[in-house]
């Protein structure tokens, strides 16, 4: 069975066509830019993606579509209206393939959102749930909603099954953005004022994303359904850091300081949304893929801090 991955460059993808490949699967890789090369996978080139991109030669013999190619959130969109260029990628351009594929006997289309489709945040030890009512704040969230709700239309149309899985922050070696300035600050021994916050965040390390996707491949409950990813097990902002200094093999400077100065000076200096991640919890639950899939996670979150911090110290 031949599979199609798009976004096979980005960060997930080239994880995943590796572990792929390891597994002896037959897969092609859809890349952006003609130079871009996925190690020891066929390739080929779709240019930019949107509601236009023709998918037509990506699509031959492939009867599994796994689509991660999408516009990420950016914190400062420079753009006019952030919401309809996201809206090109992530929504015209994710039902112009799956309606490709769906036209080229396409059996499954698995598609990667996020939990931001859920929201910004949840009360302590109240998880989100594939049954909650989606409440995206931002652009990105809606978008990927959006973008959501087409595709499930289009399998109801076709037939064609689509998967969607929603990962929360995403971590594991080569992990860019706010971890990797995490462990640069603990690298560099910075003191930080994070030493007393008691929140609970999900996190789903690159590998079990990876698993997860992978089960969902030909899993026969996968079918129409929605999951979300997570380590299943939650740290707060100050077990991240002091865990993270372990797997780096640095002590912690942390220092306690209020919450409410915390996020005030974060005001101050136009970093409100960095205080309200950093402060508040954002948990998931994930006994839709336990109970349907029989999935676990299989790799700990000390493994893979202890991964992503081996790979940051050898780029460093």
């Amino acid at each position: 069975m031949k599979m199609l991955v798009s976004g096979a460059s980005g960060f997930i993808g080239k994880s995943l066509c590796a572990e792929l490949f390891r597994q002896g699967q037959s897969v092609r890789a859809a890349l952006r830019l003609e130079n871009s090369q996925v190690e020891n996978i066929e390739t080929v080139s779709i240019g930019e993606i949107n509601g236009e991109t023709d998918w037509t030669n990506a699509l031959l013999g492939i009867k599994v579509v796994i689509h991660l190619a999408a516009h990420v959130h950016v914190m400062k969109d420079s753009a006019a209206d952030p919401l309809d260029e996201l809206r090109k990628i992530n929504i015209e351009g994710a039902w112009n393939l799956a309606r490709q594929a769906a036209d080229a006997g396409v059996q499954r289309f698995i598609f990667i959102s996020s939990i931001k489709v859920n929201g910004e945040g949840t009360l302590l030890g109240r998880p989100y749930t594939v049954e909650d009512q989606p409440a995206p704040v931002d652009p990105y969230g809606i978008s990927k909603l959006e973008a959501e709700e087409a595709l499930r239309q289009l399998a109801d149309e076709t037939g064609m099954e689509v998967v969607i899985i929603r990962p929360p922050l995403v971590y594991g070696p080569g992990v860019k953005a706010n971890f990797y300035s995490m462990m640069h600050w603990l690298e560099k021994g910075i003191p930080l004022p994070l030493g007393a916050i008691h929140n609970k965040r999900s996190f789903v390390a690159l590998d079990n994303l990876v698993d997860l996707i992978i089960t969902c491949i030909d899993h026969p409950a996968a079918a129409n359904r929605t999951f979300l990813a997570a380590d299943g097990e939650d740290l707060s902002t100050t077990e991240l850091l002091q865990r993270m200094g372990n797997a780096l093999g640095k002590p912690v400077k942390l220092f306690p300081m209020p919450i409410w100065i915390l996020k005030a000076a974060a005001m101050l200096v136009g970093k409100r949304d960095m205080a309200q991640r950093l402060c508040n919890s954002l948990q998931v639950d994930i006994s839709e893929a336990r109970d349907l899939l029989g999935w676990q996670p299989p790799v700990s979150v000390d493994d893979a801090l202890k991964k992503t911090a081996t790979d940051f110290l050898q780029k460093s």
